[in-house]
């Protein structure tokens, strides 16, 4: 029996899971901090006192945000221990981190674009063989460029049988 909430797109039934892809990484990345810590990651700060120190965030808050990235398998964990102190857990990108390098540059692509500062960017993104600029964007199945105005979001007409 399809119900309401499946014929709306809003869940699967089975899993209590939204529908729309969108919506369930919205569940794990729609917190700004969760996004911050992970341009931090990407910076090279593992440690949770270099996340802390340079986002400025409560040791509260930055618990719960990774423990959400790593309990989702964004981030996982690694023991370390520095001579003197008990052993503590560093943050490193796991596959399905790294693919949000794409996300986060978008981001920052947009805002550069929608939302500058008057000073410039605060990042450049640079291809590293060439150290030309990079951008983001849509590629087709034989690699080339697809403006944006041509893609079109479909949805998946299995969720509305």
């Amino acid at each position: 029996m399809t119900t309401e909430r499946q014929l709306s797109g809003l869940s699967d039934v089975a899993t209590d899971e939204p529908a729309c892809s969108i919506e369930r990484s919205l569940q794990i990345l729609g917190e700004r901090w969760s996004l911050l810590v992970l341009r931090e990651v990407f910076a090279g700060r593992h440690k949770f006192a270099e996340i802390q120190s340079s986002l400025g965030i409560a040791s509260n808050l930055l618990s719960a945000r990774l423990k959400l990235l790593v309990e989702t398998g964004v981030l996982d964990t690694q023991t370390y221990q520095e001579p003197g102190s008990r052993p503590r857990q560093s943050y490193h990108l796991t596959a399905a981190g790294n693919d949000l390098r794409v996300v986060l540059a978008a981001l920052q692509q947009w805002g550069d674009r929608h939302r500058p500062r008057p000073s410039g960017p605060s990042a450049l993104r640079r291809v590293r063989s060439t150290n030309g600029p990079a951008h983001v964007g849509f590629l087709d199945d034989d690699g080339h460029e697809v403006p944006a105005t041509d893609v079109v979001m479909l949805e998946d007409m299995a969720d509305k049988a």
